[in-house]
């Protein structure tokens, strides 16, 4: 047993450890705008693999103004007169923004799944654009409604339907129609966000579609309504829009309904784009 000699020195006190500084939040990431199309792009790829996936989604999306055409071209168009054109070349170009509009609604349920099934939660935990994923689906909606007018074209050349203006006036009334529905696309995914199930979404896009839809020159002229309700249906996106493709297709005074159409559209644009990012980004 060893002993130590003389008394044992005192330890040294443990130096005090400076607290840890906080640390500064991250600044937000700002993604070149090349990175952000090529995010918008891959998200609308996987939209349309999706819909490739689930063929009765494109069923359903086209039967439906099939529907329409028929019901209107042989049950009630023989009650509906409109002077100076048969009624077939007025109705399909009111079909055809039907279309795109009802079509439209699609984003707000397809949001709507994916916020409940969680895959939005994971879109937002990876490095990408906020809006990607809703230009993503806007995009995807997009192309699938310019295979559903194709489709609303050559349905209507099979009963009786006619381009009188030539092929590029034809081409641009196609390209105003696609151009609200785009549009509009954006109102519905501020829908599908704010909506607690795909079912309340489907509901909430409807609600206001229909009384702007049937309120319109879609299906008939609008001086066969109520003096009170002419006003309204005369200056709203769908009957300027139906009246721009029918001008386009058909002959007729063009640029007043386009310029409006554009002036529309431009406006639901710069006001939904942003709400459906803000509104995303809160989660």
């Amino acid at each position: 047993m060893t002993t130590t000699d003389g008394p044992v020195a005192p330890r040294a006190p443990l130096a005090r450890l400076a607290p840890f500084a906080p640390l500064a939040p991250l600044a937000p990431v700002r993604l070149p705008r090349s990175a952000m199309f090529v995010d918008a792009v891959v998200l609308a790829r996987r939209n349309l693999i999706r819909i490739g996936r689930t063929p009765q989604l494109l069923f359903f999306a086209t039967i439906q103004p099939i529907m329409f055409v028929l019901l209107f071209r042989y049950v009630f168009g023989g009650a509906i007169r409109i002077p100076g054109m048969s009624y077939v070349d007025y109705l399909i170009p009111g079909i055809i923004v039907q279309t795109v509009v009802f079509g439209a609604t699609s984003t707000a349920v397809g949001l709507a799944e994916d916020m409940n099934n969680g895959i939005v939660d994971r879109f937002r935990s990876l490095p990408m654009a906020r809006s990607a994923v809703l230009a993503g689906r806007t995009l995807a909606d997009l192309i699938r409604n310019v295979l559903v007018v194709a489709l609303m074209v050559i349905v209507g050349t099979l009963v009786g339907f006619r381009f009188h203006n030539g092929f590029l006036p034809a081409l641009a009334a196609m390209g105003i129609a696609l151009l609200l529905g785009y549009c509009l696309s954006w109102v519905f995914a501020l829908i599908g966000l704010t909506a607690s199930s795909p079912e309340t979404a489907q509901l909430a896009g409807f609600l206001p579609i229909f009384p702007l839809v049937f309120a319109s020159s879609v299906f008939t002229s609008i001086r066969s309504m109520p003096g009170w309700l002419q006003g309204f249906a005369k200056v709203q996106p769908i009957t300027r829009a139906a009246n721009s493709v029918r001008a386009l297709t058909q002959g007729g005074p063009v640029a007043t309904n386009v310029f409006w159409t554009l002036i529309w559209s431009a406006a639901i644009l710069a006001v939904f784009a942003p709400l459906a990012v803000r509104q995303y980004r809160r989660g």
